[in-house]
């Protein structure tokens, strides 16, 4: 970059409409959406080191695609040809085996595999993994979603994040729902242990000893978990564990409660239960939207530390290392750290419905 003042750049309606697409559009590679961020930004007259504050780069970068920019306009953006064995796959092969990637499947399976798919490109397998990571391709991945139907999702959305994010004063905020039917599991036969070259071994096979089901609420502050286990999930069981956090609770604060909307949660005693005591407040989340409920986090942890692996006897001996486990988390509490705005959330929902209608409109 020459030293001196930095270059000024005019840019021409088409240019500058060619550059805001490639930084709204989502497909556009990082590096080239963030190339024409700076030179936008450039063009409003920002020094190379206000741009740089602002997009996170060295005023270096930005100096460099400013000169590069009003040397070769547009096509300056574009990586410059590296050293090395010429191609052997070009862009149009690149482009067949995405667009089978993405609009095609095998006769014979519902997905793609690497070697099947370097069959029927005539391509190596090595090549096809390449540019499947480049574009960030997983054909044997699937995930899973749902959207929610709730005519009042947008209300509680915002509802129940204004509680993560601003909670009100001389107030707890709870997150209270109940991990049901935890198998108390025993194999048929002992656990084999790792050792060096081997991971740990169990039978596929094991003998159901019962189950039990922890009620937890956990306060969103500190991350501490009040929880018991109960045999059965009623709303007499509810009622009693609303008990236990009415006890836990100081009776100065009010108490704000995250809550799904299962039936025991409305039934006529848990009515009863809240109308005597005015200083609790239910916030249920949208229908299909447990994600909403941060305790779904801390059982999401209890299963993979503690459940997933354990072997357990009998239930008692479950709940006990359940409730071990609850100790020691309460021994040192982390609060869940939630970041994203109701606005964050519902633009992201908003984009996830316009992808469904568009494949299936």
């Amino acid at each position: 970059m020459p030293k001196g003042k930095a270059t000024s750049l005019a840019l021409m309606p088409e240019e500058r409409a060619e550059l805001e697409k490639l930084v709204r559009r989502r497909k556009t590679a990082q590096d080239l959406a963030l190339r024409a961020r700076i030179v936008l930004r450039c063009a409003e007259g920002a020094t190379n080191q206000a741009v740089a504050g602002e997009v996170g780069v060295c005023a270096h970068t930005v100096g460099k695609w400013r000169e590069r920019f009003a040397r070769d306009r547009l096509d300056g953006l574009r990586d410059e040809p590296r050293s090395g064995a010429p191609r052997t796959v070009t862009d149009e092969r690149v482009a067949e085996l995405l667009v089978r990637t993405l609009e095609a499947t095998p006769a014979d399976a519902t997905h793609w595999s690497t070697r099947a798919m370097a069959a029927a490109c005539g391509l190596s397998p090595a090549t096809v993994q390449r540019v499947w990571h480049a574009f960030g391709l997983k054909p044997h991945r699937v995930e899973t979603f749902k959207l929610s139907a709730d005519p009042e999702f947008v209300e509680k959305v915002r509802d129940i994040v204004g509680l993560y994010l601003s909670p009100p004063d001389r107030a707890l905020v709870l997150c209270v729902d109940e991990k049901t039917e935890m198998q108390a599991l025993e194999r048929t036969q002992p656990v084999l242990p790792m050792c060096p070259g081997q991971p740990e071994r169990r039978t596929s096979d094991y003998l159901r000893h019962g189950t039990s089901s922890l009620f937890a609420a956990l306060d969103v502050a500190v991350g501490k978990v009040i929880g018991r286990c109960y045999r059965r999930h009623r709303a007499e069981e509810f009622r009693d564990f609303l008990g236990a956090i009415d006890a836990a609770v100081p009776p100065a604060l009010e108490v704000h409660v995250v809550l799904d909307n299962a039936s025991i949660h409305k039934a006529p005693p848990i009515k009863a239960w809240l109308l005597e005591r005015p200083r609790y407040h239910l916030h249920f989340t949208p229908t299909a939207s447990s994600w909403l409920n941060q305790v779904e986090r801390f059982f999401a942890l209890l299963t993979a530390r503690q459940l997933k692996r354990g072997v357990h006897r009998s239930v008692e001996e479950l709940e006990a290392a359940v409730l071990a486990y609850l100790e020691r988390h309460n021994a040192e509490p982390k609060p869940f750290r939630w970041s994203k705005s109701a606005d964050q959330i519902l633009a992201s929902v908003g984009s996830a419905c316009e992808r469904t209608l568009a494949v299936h409109g």
